[in-house]
């Protein structure tokens, strides 16, 4: 059941076209997130679900009554939604158990000490109830957030951007906790974020935003190995453009070999099929290139980012065209030294080019094995 459902949303300031046309449903339980640069709308997106902005044509339902459409809006007190900020948003005069309560007036002492309880015991705080926001670190002043989100009982909670303000260790790790919190109480959420690593951590469905317009409204997978268009090619994930030649309707040549697909590629706009010599960029991701030593392929190693347990290694082709791969960290390669390459592609995802202009086209090729 859609516990949250938008319709073909616009918003505008002025005569500038914020949000253009969005419509998606997110289920009961369920998480989904806003994905999306700068300036692509999602935060104006959020508030209007919130009831912070007015809309200029479409509708917003929660649980299918409306909070939301031109000249009427539910005032955000009303709506029972929960709200986590950036900046977190606590009173600094309160303390945890203080800013968590704030909403609860409603409730007698006893009632609002007991769900305090609760929510600190859920969000990994007991025994910090005492302390002042300027008491706890970072993460911990964002688990009072959310549990302060979480305290009325919210049909819904939107998150801004809840974890752009940590360090990348702790905002991976937060982002996990909290997916497991949200699931384990039940509610809906909506995320809002900038940064794909959340996204696919925290949710079950992610829109890719560009330009005020879902782009794409996928799972996390899809968006990866599946991308819609070569801006989501481009904004998900690490991955070059290889430049391709379609041999037959099931296989295209690239400098590093051929590709068999089980689907006929339709390369030609307007046609079905596809003829010989069309061109295609194909694009390659850094789990796509195996370092295999055994390999006749060779590649040279122009740079190197040492990760860890990996290197993601910059490679020059013959060509001179540079790709990617993640290669276990025991290979330590110095830069000018030549290793041996394969391919193993389980997606390939070509996109059209215009042969006169090579402007790449939207519409992708699906090649699977």
């Amino acid at each position: 059941m859609a516990h949250l459902e938008l319709d073909r949303i616009v918003q505008r300031y002025g005569s500038h076209t914020v949000v253009d046309g969005v419509s998606f449903r997110v289920d009961t339980g369920s998480i989904a997130c806003l994905l999306g640069p700068s300036g692509c709308g999602k935060t104006t997106l959020l508030r209007c679900i919130a009831g912070f902005e007015p809309i200029a044509e479409g509708e917003i339902r929660v649980d299918g009554v409306s909070v939301t459409r031109p000249h009427f809006r539910v005032v955000p007190e009303r709506r029972r939604i929960g709200m986590v900020f950036q900046d977190y948003a606590l009173f600094p005069h309160l303390t945890v158990a203080g800013n968590i309560a704030f909403g609860l007036t409603s409730l007698g002492a006893d009632q609002r000490q007991t769900r305090v309880g609760e929510l600190l015991s859920t969000v990994g705080l007991d025994g910090l109830g005492r302390k002042f926001p300027h008491e706890l670190s970072g993460g911990q002043q964002q688990r009072v957030a959310i549990a302060r989100a979480l305290a009325p009982r919210p049909q819904l909670i939107l998150l801004d951007e809840p974890f752009s303000n940590l360090d990348v260790d702790l905002r991976e790790r937060l982002s996990l906790e909290v997916r497991s919190i949200l699931k384990h109480a039940g509610i809906t959420a909506v995320l809002v974020t900038h940064d794909q690593h959340e996204a696919f951590a925290m949710a079950d469905e992610i829109g890719v935003m560009d330009e005020g317009r879902i782009q794409q409204w996928d799972t996390p997978y899809n968006l990866y190995h599946r991308p819609g268009n070569r801006f989501i090619a481009d904004f998900v994930g690490q991955g070059v453009f290889l430049p391709g030649t379609v041999i037959d309707n099931h296989r295209v040549e690239v400098e590093l070999g051929l590709l068999e697909s089980r689907l006929p590629l339709e390369c030609m706009q307007g046609c079905n099929t596809c003829g010989k010599g069309c061109h295609v960029e194909v694009m390659l991701r850094p789990d796509d290139v195996i370092h295999d030593d055994r390999s006749e392929l060779q590649a040279e190693v122009v740079h190197s980012a040492f990760r860890g347990a990996e290197f993601l290694y910059t490679l020059r082709l013959a060509s001179g065209a540079r790709i990617l791969s993640l290669v276990p960290s025991h290979h330590n390669h110095a830069i000018g030294e030549h290793i041996g390459i394969r391919l193993d592609i389980d997606h390939v995802v070509a996109f059209r080019t215009d042969s006169l202009t090579t402007r790449p086209i939207a519409q992708p090729v699906l090649i699977q094995r």
